[in-house]
């Protein structure tokens, strides 16, 4: 019966023996050599506290505040723990396992009596259990975990930098509502004025009720525009007490003056998106961890052998159980190796690669991805800036002309219509204008999120990478 296990026996070692190898190379994102689009080289590099560069007290404190309580923050945190936890666990199996057990039992044996009679028993001693990890099994689960435990700390980092993010693109959203309804409101009181002056000369005889009419209507739907900026701060308030841990009954933010500076971002190279970015560093983690699962699997064809010891003593009476002469040893090895699982083993090892090849692909498309990300916002950057410089322009000679509008319009010289026009467009370039600037906030904070955050030295290769 040896001899002829024996080749089955090496057959399975062999298989147990093949090694998980390393991650495909091919499967891996190429970054490219520079951005499509261009930043500033000379800008300074930003520092972990990305969002200081901002210079808004305000916008300190929101942050500080929501990184104390936001509750996205805090579940990232606690499936950190759990990880943590899932790795001692693992790290505990490659131990030996020690304890103590004791026991009593009362039980009756055949004699030389009629009667059989009973005896009680007693029992103490200290067990010993260790497994040997032939085919590195437990190897692998405990640095499949200490990846867990990586990937978790990088999905930790990133759910800490998206809620930064979020604060700062809510607040500077926010501060760029005030100065539109300041806009909005100095709009509806020069309509107001407007509305003054034509009642008076409607009075005189010098318009008619229907010139009348058109202020009043102008005049009603910039106030109700008024009311709809009001409603959409209201929103944005509410969103930020959310993000910083509050309740939105008991968060107000008042409107203030917005003078939040607008840093200039260095984009770096492509290739640093892989050690800067979390969730990047997160996905190579998780590949990691496949790879080293895909170990595991393998490493069930190896047969498993457990050392085992125990010490102690067996007595019927408890009085005598430490004694000398009622000690008691044994030590043991235990070997298992199954012959025929049903093809389960192997279905392991295939659904191991699969999940391998699965976490491959996420972890290129989230690379593309994030490439996206950087190429919009520094694009976007790049088209605001002639953009806003255009709509300034425009503001300018916007103004020139309402101001000579009203001039004519007060000496009689043009229509109401004329003036209403001009007030108009007017509005409708500042509002615009001030949208631009908006959406520079918006894209700068958008482009230091794609980029990782905030670093302020090299960015920690990656194994691998």
């Amino acid at each position: 019966m040896k001899l002829t296990l024996t080749p089955l026996f090496a057959a399975l070692l062999l298989a147990g023996c093949a090694s998980v190898g390393s991650v495909d190379p091919a499967q891996l994102p190429q970054a490219p050599t520079a951005y499509k689009a261009t930043s500033a080289a000379d800008a300074p590099a930003l520092t972990t506290s990305w969002w200081q560069p901002f210079a808004d007290p305000v916008l300190d404190d929101l942050v500080g505040r929501a990184m104390a309580a936001n509750t996205s923050v805090q579940s990232a945190a606690n499936r950190l723990a759990q990880a943590r936890a899932a790795l001692g666990t693992a790290q505990a199996a490659r131990l030996p396992q020690v304890g103590i057990a004791a026991g009593a039992g009362r039980s009756s044996t055949p004699g030389p009596q009629p009667v059989p009679q009973p005896v009680t028993q007693y029992s103490a001693g200290l067990n010993l259990a260790y497994e040997l990890d032939l085919g590195g099994r437990l190897l692998h689960e405990r640095n499949a975990a200490a990846l867990d435990v990586r990937a978790r700390e990088q999905l930790l980092a990133d759910a800490r930098l998206l809620v930064q993010a979020n604060v700062a693109r809510g607040y500077l959203a926010l501060r760029a509502l005030d100065a539109e309804r300041d806009i909005v409101n100095g709009t509806v009181a020069a309509y107001g004025e407007t509305l003054s002056l034509t009642e008076k000369r409607a009075r005189a005889g010098d318009v008619a009720d229907l010139d009348l009419a058109r202020v009043r209507a102008e005049l009603a739907a910039t106030e109700a525009d008024a009311i709809s900026l009001e409603r959409r701060r209201a929103e944005l308030e509410t969103a930020l007490a959310v993000l910083v841990g509050e309740p939105a009954s008991n968060f107000r933010l008042p409107p203030t003056a917005w003078t939040t500076a607008l840093p200039t971002v260095p984009a770096g190279l492509p290739s640093e998106l892989l050690q800067r970015r979390p969730d990047l560093a997160a996905a190579r983690s998780q590949l990691e961890a496949a790879q080293a699962r895909v170990g595991e699997a393998r490493a069930a064809w190896w047969p498993s052998l457990s050392l085992t010891a125990q010490g102690g003593g067996v007595s019927n009476e408890l009085s005598n159980l430490l004694k000398s002469g009622a000690s008691t040893w044994g030590i043991g090895l235990l070997g298992a190796l199954p012959l025929f699982d049903g093809g389960r083993r192997e279905a392991g090892v295939n659904a191991a690669k699969a999940q391998l090849d699965g976490e491959a692909i996420a972890f290129r498309e989230q690379f593309l991805l994030a490439l996206k990300d950087v190429e919009d916002q520094l694009s976007a950057l790049t088209l605001l800036q002639a953009q806003g410089e255009a709509n300034s322009r425009a503001v300018s000679a916007a103004g020139q002309a309402l101001k000579l509008s009203d001039t004519r319009y007060r000496n009689g010289l043009v229509s109401q219509l004329e003036l209403l026009d001009a007030r108009r467009t007017e509005l409708a370039n500042r509002r615009t204008a001030l949208q631009v600037r908006s959406a520079q906030y918006q894209a700068t904070v958008g482009l230091i999120r794609a980029l990782g955050g905030g670093w302020s030295e090299a960015p920690v290769k990656l194994a691998g990478v």
